[in-house]
């Protein structure tokens, strides 16, 4: 084959490298605009997976690159001058231009051709005189932007200012700085990369960065190479006391924004994305060459297995763009996290130092646990001692409080439309569904969106609760979570607006049912989505029949002897789709800015909270974000939340999206959970209401993880339980938990610890605890000197 390169970054050397090894009769030519020894950045980081997958690729480059490597276990995180240890991580790190040079030397040896100080030629060119173009030449690449129709790419301008910078202050391990200044939070990201140099990352939000006055030189235009002086003066001032008198070194530093760069292909024809130029992430969970390299290696793979270009780049996208979009994920919670650290400073600096490093969802506390069980041993006692609880107890088995109801526990069964009641009337399959899960050891049961009124469904076969059938139906459910559990029960009230008068579930959702079976109302004349029904403006009269409606199902609510309400004004329905601009037109009092928009809602509740006796608490269920272009934002729902904490509200349960049918979530892991996230440190622990997350929490992992780091006070699950109907119950015994706040009906006890599983015959390696007091394997440090390597590769192995 004939390749050609544009960029000779680590990526695009590398793959020239692989491509020669594999096949000495390709003919491979790289252009590079810069110099051989120009290079921008300081060390570069990898994990022990990809390091694994260069040894095994090229042994020659790994063995010149681990002669190279700092390595270490650690991450320190100085929290305003309170130090942590967190240690089992495991980084090698080395020289950007060591990493260069190793690579130019390895194609040189090779017989690959490079071209220095040279510009590639046109695209249209390379693409025909050659079998394969690969665009390497990173974040701002003309090949991208020459093919952007069918690369189909997008930037994400972030939030944050952070500049680049090396010290000759060699770091023994990850450093962060969490520093409270003045003009508000900064942070450094540090890592050392060889014996006489650290990375030294400066970063702050946009605003912080005005206010410190580091904005001075926003507007000169540096010559390529030529660094910000003035930055360097200012952080060498703010940061003195972090850097021991030692020296920031520079190499065309300056302030930037991150951009995540995104393409919906990664080839066009004979043309493919390498690095930068198809994907970025943002530099708190790695290296942008880390990921180019594993690029590399994936596509050079792929050429050498697949019969064909066009079929090699089909795998290489298949196999690569997935696993990219899921760090991408965790980048992207990670920047957000530095985005927002300000919300945390008044975290207890243990538990900020958790939530930083749990902060991508990738490290739970489970496989820091693993890592470093001192101090996930610490983090789950302080969280219990704050709790009031058993000290032994996992934090998801700490008790908690609702407007004054003690729950057992902080897992909570999230409501679920059944869609199987009968003209609203609960059933048997709803006493065994509700009940099964108040046996199976969650604190708290809420029962799907029952609604107000028959029109107020969402399908014929939705819960209701206005007439006195429906009542007698569910205080048999209520009794009997009651009398045979230690559970809490809840009602959720709820009317189903334009969504409502739709197919059951399972024959087509949001279909309207074929014979319109009931008029839909909203709070304007606008549909779902298309072919969705279109509902009537409601009128103020019919508003006030709604209230009353609400009103007089929180009684019977109340009659039939629940222990919560919550009032659902999310996901589309009727008060949410009040708090939507995107289904909220209305020009009267009703419509237009949040605070009017909030005004229906809030009466609602306002009336229920008013009928139901102080003792029961009232809590609220809202969409922090609309998923869409014009709709609500993380930003409204602080506004939302604080606005129904004043009004009375025990509780905050944070869901999003489901106002109209053309959103676009991001889904993921605990995917809103920083959503629970803001609310609660922008206004509700200030006020002391607890904050429910809720949304692909699937783990008592996670769960842990989330309480731990204080992203919410209680996790709400809905699909895990559908799964497994004890699954509290059965945390309890994969964590060999045993107490009151998982605890088993006693016709259940035999079946409280983990059934054995298969046998096994290996007998652990018990002398392997008789280490020699010095040796520690799980904190490794970089302390450069004539045997660092040797007892580094000891320490890790």
């Amino acid at each position: 084959m004939r390749i050609a390169i544009a960029g000779g970054g680590p990526g695009g050397l590398y793959l020239a490298a692989l491509m020669k090894q594999l096949d000495a009769g390709h003919e491979i030519t790289v252009w590079e605009r810069n110099a051989p020894d120009d290079t921008f950045g300081f060390g570069v980081v990898f994990s022990d997976e990809t390091l694994g997958a260069v040894e095994s690729a090229d042994t020659e480059i790994y063995g010149r690159m681990a002669r190279r490597f700092a390595r270490w276990t650690d991450i320190d995180v100085d929290v305003n001058g309170h130090a942590f240890t967190v240690g089992g991580q495991g980084f090698a790190a080395m020289g950007r231009k060591d990493l260069l040079r190793i690579l130019q030397e390895r194609v040189a040896d090779l017989g690959v051709t490079v071209h220095f100080r040279t510009e590639a030629p046109d695209p249209d060119l390379l693409r025909e005189e050659y079998d394969l173009v690969v665009a390497a030449d990173g974040l701002n690449s003309t090949v991208r932007s020459r093919y952007s129709d069918a690369f189909g790419p997008t930037l994400d301008r972030r939030h944050n200012k952070y500049i680049w910078f090396g010290t000759d202050l060699v770091f023994e391990a990850f450093q962060f700085f969490v520093k409270q200044t003045e003009w508000g939070t900064m942070q450094i990201h540090g890592y050392p990369y060889s014996d006489a140099g650290s990375t030294f990352i400066v970063e702050m939000h946009e605003d912080v960065w005005r206010r410190a006055g580091l904005d001075r030189t926003e507007d000169t235009v540096f010559p390529p190479g030529v660094s910000d002086e003035y930055a360097v003066e200012r952080i060498n001032e703010i940061f003195a006391e972090e850097l021991h008198g030692h020296r920031i070194l520079t190499n065309n530093s300056k302030w930037l924004n991150f951009h995540t760069v995104r393409n919906e292909r990664w080839y066009d024809g004979n043309v493919v994305l390498l690095g930068d130029a198809a994907h970025t992430a943002h530099f708190s969970i790695g290296s942008g060459t880390k990921l180019a390299m594993e690029d590399a290696l994936a596509l050079a793979a792929c050429l050498h297995e697949q019969p064909s270009v066009a079929a090699a780049l089909t795998a290489y996208q298949t196999e690569r763009k997935p696993v990219v979009e899921s760090t991408q994920r965790a980048a992207q919670a990670s920047l957000e996290w530095f985005e927002n650290i300000g919300m945390y400073v008044d975290q207890d600096p243990a538990q900020l130092v958790f939530n930083l490093i749990t902060r991508s969802r990738r490290i739970t506390f489970e496989n820091l646990a693993e890592r470093d069980p001192d101090f996930a041993a610490r983090m789950q006692s302080e969280f219990a001692r704050q709790s009031g609880g058993d000290e032994a107890a996992p934090a998801m088995f700490q008790p908690a409080e609702i407007g004054g109801v003690r729950l057992k526990n902080r897992v909570i069964v999230s409501p679920m439309d059944m869609y199987v009641a009968e003209e609203g009337v609960p059933s048997d399959f709803h006493l065994v569904h509700l009940g099964g899960k108040a046996l199976g050891g969650a604190a708290l049961v809420m029962t799907e969106m029952t609604c107000v009124s028959p029109e107020g469904r969402i399908t014929p076969g939705c819960g209701g609760l206005w007439n006195d059938a429906q009542q007698v139906a569910w205080e048999r459910i209520v009794d009997f979570v009651h009398q045979q559990t230690t559970a809490r029960i809840g009602m959720q009230l709820g009317h189903s607006g334009r969504k409502g008068s739709t197919r059951l579930m399972w024959e087509g959702i949001d279909e309207p049912l074929p014979d319109g079976n009931w008029e839909v109302v909203g709070p304007s004349a606008l549909p779902y989505g298309d072919g969705c029904h279109v509902p009537r403006e409601i009128d103020r009269e019919e508003m006030t029949r709604v209230v009353e409606q609400f009103v007089a199902s929180a009684r019977r609510a109340v009659q039939a002897g629940f222990d919560l309400i919550e009032v659902h004004a999310a996901h589309g329905y009727l008060l949410s789709s009040f708090l939507s601009p995107v289904s909220n037109r209305r020009t009267d009092e009703f419509g237009g800015s949040l605070e009017n928009r909030l005004r229906f809602p809030l009466e609602v509740f306002d009336a229920i909270r008013a009928e139901v006796p102080h003792a029961i608490p009232v809590t609220v269920r809202i969409s922090a974000t609309d998923w869409l272009p014009d709709g609500n934002t993380e930003e409204d729902a602080v506004e939302i939340a604080r606005a129904f904490i004043a009004h009375g509200a025990a509780a905050i349960d944070v869901s999003s999206g489901q106002v109209a049918k053309d959103e676009q979530p991001a889904f993921g892991r605990s995917y809103q959970t920083p959503f629970a996230d803001k609310i609660r440190h922008e206004v509700a622990r200030a006020a002391g209401v607890p904050v429910i997350a809720v949304g692909a929490i699937s783990s008592y992992d996670d769960v842990n993880s989330i309480l731990l780091a204080g992203r919410a006070d209680f996790c709400a699950l809905g699909r895990p339980h559908l799964y497994d109907p004890q699954w509290t119950l059965h945390a309890a015994a994969e964590q060999e938990y045993q107490g009151e706040a998982a605890e088993w009906p006693l016709p259940w006890q035999a079946g409280r610890r983990r059934p054995p599983t298969s046998r096994t015959d290996k007998i652990p390696p018990r002398l392997s605890m008789l280490r020699d007091e010095g040796d520690d394997l799980v904190h490794v440090r970089w302390r450069p000197g004539p045997s660092t390597m040797a007892d580094v590769a000891y320490a890790t192995s």
